[in-house]
């Protein structure tokens, strides 16, 4: 037997709100799970899931959602979007590019 993933509630929190986000984009646009399903290319099941905010759904398929149905990821504004991600990528290229184990003296002493 599989032991569930324990999520925090910020996680939950997150992904029910953009799962009922996604729900009334759908409703407002008419369209029916399995419309938005097929749109997807995943089952009703999982856009059930998606809907309901299960934080086990692939990311990539919830994205996919919020995006056909136009529930906006990040900022609204590509613009903006742009500059986060310029920000981002400047600040990775200042740090190593992988972190390794500490070794040596253990903190505190």
């Amino acid at each position: 037997m599989i032991t569930p993933r324990p999520y925090s509630s910020q996680t939950l929190e997150a992904a029910a709100l953009l799962g009922s986000q996604i729900r009334l984009a759908r409703i407002e646009r008419g369209w029916t799970i399995e419309e938005l399903a097929e749109r997807v290319g995943a089952t009703h099941v999982t856009i059930r899931n998606v809907e309901r905010g299960y934080p086990g759904v692939a990311i990539g398929v919830v994205f996919e959602a919020a995006s056909l149905v136009g529930v906006p990821l990040f900022h609204v504004d590509r613009e903006r979007r742009d500059l986060e991600g310029a920000w981002v990528a400047s600040r990775l290229a200042l740090l190593p590019s992988r972190v390794r184990e500490k070794t040596g003296v253990p903190d505190g002493y």
